[in-house]
């Protein structure tokens, strides 16, 4: 009886995932007494209103697919909406501009932070503070320190990558 069930949730599965599904069902704005907005799949309470929707199809590689109709690859499946803000080249190059600089202005200030870090680091032998009398407390400042100068360079690994990405 189990070799059943477990034969019928196979085939499910391969018949599924071979081919395209269907998902769709009604969906419901509902609208409270307070003006609070929630979407449901059922209608039955007062203020509710069916909504419709384009049908939505998942592939078996489980990218959906919304309006029924296949995206070209490289292109959006639906296009940029006319009422879409535009911006200007200069503005887009002053906006550009700006954020180079706070990257930059960032980066220098990683910089230092790091320089900082590696000075008392002292190469993995920094002093000792008057409050650690116990080597453990030590050991522990030590490696917090080290995971400081680590997290550190790895900020600013991030922010050169962001500074190359930017035209």
């Amino acid at each position: 009886m189990l070799r059943f069930f477990q034969r019928v949730l196979l085939l499910a599965g391969v018949g599924i995932s071979a081919g395209a599904v269907h998902a769709q069902s009604e969906v419901y704005l509902c609208v409270d007494q307070n003006g609070v907005k929630e979407y449901k799949n059922t209608g039955d309470t007062k203020g509710c209103k069916r909504v419709s929707l384009p049908p939505l199809t998942v592939s078996s590689s489980g990218k959906p697919n919304v309006g029924g109709a296949a995206a070209t690859p490289g292109k959006p499946a639906a296009g940029t909406p006319p009422d879409f803000p535009k911006v200007d080249n200069g503005t887009q190059k002053a906006r550009d501009n700006d954020r180079r600089q706070i990257l930059q202005d960032e980066l220098k200030n990683e910089q230092q932070r790091l320089a900082n870090l590696k000075k008392d680091y002292n190469d993995g032998a920094p002093e000792r503070q008057g409050n650690e009398r116990n080597y453990v407390k030590y050991q522990e400042r030590v490696a917090s320190m080290k995971e400081d100068i680590s997290r550190s360079e790895k900020n600013i690994e991030a922010l050169n990558r962001e500074l190359a990405n930017l035209k």
